[in-house]
């Protein structure tokens, strides 16, 4: 039995599931284009990384090619590391049989003791701080590390988690440096981050070597346990991760068929329940709120629970948590969505106007850059899309009506309007960063979402996809969906080398538009009668 690295971070379930020889017929669910895409990205991004360090590196350089079989890339990683190479890239490490290890890693550096790994992986991993122990790209070398006072390292447990099977696997063949520390490139190619795995930074006073063998331990036996057909090591139960599982439609079927707890609450607190012998939906409905006060759940309101199930096995889309329902609502309303592209940047800033009039025509507009990210264009997409939203804000003022701006979920929008201002500061239009600060820390700029939160138990989820038909609304596009319009943007801009398709420019810009107008949509039903026919959570 060899595992690879990604195990320490996948559900134990999953483990087993693709461990179990029983299991490799069955019928899974397809791949989410979403993951696909990010796979595919990262593989572009390596690759651009290599490429990179080959040009700077010079014949202290060499790459293991990736096309190759695993066997025959050992085999070259291998006597490369015997020669002493300084840089290995693509290298395979050759497998640990006796721990029941294999693995790859992106980069192999040679230091005084022996090598080190290196990740090169596609998101950001310092922010702004200091802290970081950092060496420039021209010389990947933890020698030549320094504390960086720029930058503190960005917390990335997956990351970290890696390397220590890297270095684990280092550690096997007799040629890994002594001390367990690992380096990591991250999405802007300029630096390495080095990490020293030994530190006792991890909950608890763990080290992330210490965090990586508790858990590699962990999924060995449960995959030895379903590679052997012993009895399973791990049950279903519903997390975070299952969304794009395939093989959550195996899962769901048991869950539903067991009708689990998790299918209500997730993660810890269904282990929470299990532990009192709370197991199904039916016995977490039947709970006296007092009984789930002593319970260490995360959830904002632990009598939430029992509510949500009982919604949960009425089929219930939505529970009023108050009487009556409200939005806070203005003479003047724009509906704002943003499109992004991972972190590359986000390319539109679609509005839907409605209210009183501002010498303004009513309805949709967006303000797109088709220049594939990243590209400065973006700073003049931002800069027509604030320079409008302003003047519409500020003719209001004047006309003495009020003004109100909503969105769903601040946390993209506040973050890229954030980031616009500041990274295109100074170009034509862009506007200083406390000026979208103060925007947004306004009473004139509404979270929709925390007023969907704060009003309803969701038992389904609270994503604008969700809740949205329920308020009459439907998108235009069967497939619309955020992940999808990352399929999308890759086609509108020609982002793969083939000529940009016009047809999916057109698609994101109702995708867009669509967006808007349900949360113009869900905010005019909150606020009417038509809102109350959703059940009261004290009427269940």
């Amino acid at each position: 039995m060899l595992l690879d690295a990604g195990v320490v971070t996948r559900c134990r379930r999953r483990v087993h599931l693709e461990s179990d020889p029983a299991m490799r017929e069955v019928e899974k669910a397809p791949p989410d284009p979403g993951i696909e895409q990010r796979i595919a990205d990262a593989t572009e991004h390596r690759r651009f990384v290599a490429e990179r360090l080959g040009r700077l590196l010079g014949d202290a350089w060499t790459e293991v090619p990736r096309e190759l079989d695993a066997a025959e890339r050992e085999r070259l990683t291998v006597a490369a590391m015997n020669e002493g190479v300084r840089y290995i890239s693509g290298a395979q490490l050759p497998l640990d049989r006796a721990n029941g290890r294999r693995g790859a890693v992106d980069l192999l550096v040679r230091g005084r003791d022996g090598y080190l790994p290196v990740l090169v992986v596609r998101h950001k991993i310092t922010d702004p701080g200091s802290g970081a122990r950092t060496s420039p790209l021209t010389d990947p070398n933890p020698a030549s590390a320094r504390t960086d006072e720029r930058f503190k390292v960005r917390s990335h447990s997956r990351d970290q988690l890696r390397l220590a099977h890297a270095v684990r696997m280092l550690e096997a063949t007799g040629m890994g440096s002594a001390g367990a520390t690992g380096g990591v490139i991250g999405v802007d190619a300029d630096l390495v981050v080095w990490h020293d795995l030994r530190v006792p930074n991890w909950p608890g006073g763990r080290t992330a070597l210490a965090e990586y063998d508790a858990r590699f331990a962990d999924r060995l036996a449960v995959a030895s346990a379903a590679a052997s057909g012993a009895e399973p090591l791990a049950r279903p139960s519903r997390i975070t991760e299952c969304k794009g599982c395939p093989w959550w439609p195996t899962c769901e079927r048991q869950l539903r068929t067991d009708r689990d707890v998790s299918l209500v609450v997730r993660g810890e607190d269904a282990v929470s329940l299990r532990a009192i012998g709370v197991s199904t939906v039916d016995e977490l409905a039947r709970l006296s709120p007092e009984a789930l006060e002593t319970l260490p759940l995360t959830v904002a309101r632990t009598g939430d629970v029992v509510l949500l199930a009982k919604a949960w096995l009425r089929e219930l889309p939505l529970v009023r948590r108050v009487r009556r329902l409200s939005v806070p609502r203005a003479d003047v309303e724009v509906d704002v969505d943003m499109e992004s592209y991972a972190d590359s940047g986000a390319y539109m800033w679609g509005s839907w106007l409605s209210g009183a009039d501002v010498g303004e025509e009513p309805g949709y507009r967006a303000f797109a850059t088709w220049d594939p990210l990243p590209s400065d264009d973006e700073a003049r997409s931002f800069a027509e899309f604030w320079s409008w939203f302003s003047s519409v804000r500020e003719r209001a003022l004047e006309r003495g009506l009020t003004f109100r701006a909503y969105c769903y979920n601040e946390l993209a929008e506040n973050r890229w309007m954030l980031a616009s201002a500041e990274r295109f500061a100074g170009k034509p239009g862009v506007p200083p960063v406390a000026e979208v600060r103060a925007f947004i820390e306004s009473d004139e700029w509404v979270d929709l979402f925390a007023s969907v939160r704060d009003q309803f138990l969701c038992p389904n989820g609270k994503g604008l996809k969700v809740i949205a038909p329920s308020a009459g609304f439907a998108w235009r596009d069967p497939e619309a969906s955020g992940e999808n319009s990352m399929r999308w943007y890759r086609d509108a801009v020609g982002l793969d080398g083939a000529p940009p398709v016009a047809a999916q420019r057109d698609r994101i810009l109702r995708y867009n538009e669509d967006d808007v107008r349900a949360t113009w949509t869900i905010r005019r039903w909150m606020n009417s009668e038509a809102a109350l026919a959703v059940p009261f959570a004290e009427d269940l």
